[in-house]
């Protein structure tokens, strides 16, 4: 469909907060505890493509397996 990279922790909610955190990526936050839920990041084949340094989010990831 497009040229979007989507990291989604839970579906996408009428209730979420959006913010953009810096050119073109875009996060979607809990209204309660502003823990990031969503990330959405545009152009995301152009930027790995590009000659600029590595793609850097501000952001903190707690990432894990899943257990079957």
């Amino acid at each position: 469909m497009g040229d979007i990279l989507y990291i989604n922790k839970r579906p996408p909610y009428a209730e979420q907060e959006s913010e953009e955190v810096r050119d073109e990526i875009i996060t979607r936050l809990n209204p309660i505890s502003e823990e990031v839920e969503n990330l959405e990041i545009l152009f995301f084949s152009q930027r790995l493509l590009s000659s600029e340094d590595i793609l850097a989010l501000p952001i903190v990831a707690n990432l894990r397996l899943i257990t079957a």
